[in-house]
């Protein structure tokens, strides 16, 4: 069988076009009106996707870390706790972000970073789930969330081989429908870093499930040379807040 993810009408698979997702993430810096004309944006440009972020600060992070002064000029709170605040949409903002994707005609993602934040967007209604690098390892986040047998996006920076392998098969176990994203975690990326052939040796490694790219580079290139010749067929970009 060949590896194919099916979101809603749209199939992403060996043959498909390439599924390009707008990282949109905290970029709006708490302002809804940002967000969606964000939003607006990336479906003028012709983007399948836009990616949100949601945590729950308070079970996510320590109650040190929560209450950490967080002094420098990217800031937008006294501690990180406040900072991290600033930047969460509540419901009826998330209701508005969905309500604009599907009227734009994009698909609305999200990484979700906890389990309450998974049984929000659950609630939202959302249709595929987005994992960040740092939870790869986070296999009972990994598990609670192929367990709902949607669609999993799984970015792979910083991590071995054998952590890949084992969060492949952590999901893999309830269903197929997951897309690695090869990933350097460095920001940005410079090009001499990106090790796109990566890509090449998961396809060959994990051929039952699709692979993509999320690009922490500059400019558009490196996406455009990872859906070429190492056949991505996801590719997940910045939209910075200047777009």
């Amino acid at each position: 069988m060949s590896a194919k993810i099916k979101i809603k009408d749209r199939v992403i698979s060996e043959s498909s076009p390439c599924f390009v997702i707008a990282e949109i993430g905290h970029n709006h810096q708490g302002n809804l009106k940002v967000a969606l004309d964000m939003i607006k944006t990336a479906a003028a440009c012709g983007v399948d996707a836009v990616k949100f972020q949601k945590r729950d600060n308070k079970s996510l992070y320590t109650r040190a870390l929560y209450s950490k002064t967080y002094d420098n000029e990217d800031s937008f709170g006294l501690t990180y706790g406040q900072h991290r605040e600033f930047l969460e949409f509540d419901w009826e903002q998330y209701v508005a972000i969905k309500d604009c994707a599907e009227a734009n005609g994009v698909e609305f993602m999200c990484t979700a970073f906890d389990f309450k934040s998974v049984d929000f967007l659950e609630k939202l209604g959302i249709n595929s789930y987005k994992l960040a690098s740092g939870d790869l390892t986070n296999t009972p986040l990994l598990k609670y969330i192929a367990k709902l047998k949607k669609p999993v996006f799984l970015s792979t920076g910083a991590s071995s081989f054998e952590e890949v392998r084992t969060a492949y098969k952590s999901i893999t176990k309830y269903h197929n429908q997951l897309c690695l994203l090869h990933t350097v975690c460095t920001y940005p990326a410079e090009y001499d870093q990106l090790n796109l052939k990566v890509i090449e040796t998961l396809r060959k490694e994990f051929p039952d499930i699709i692979m993509g790219y999320s690009g922490h580079d500059n400019g558009i290139l490196a996406s455009v040379v990872a859906c070429i010749p190492g056949k991505a067929r996801t590719i997940n970009s910045l939209l910075s807040r200047t777009v």
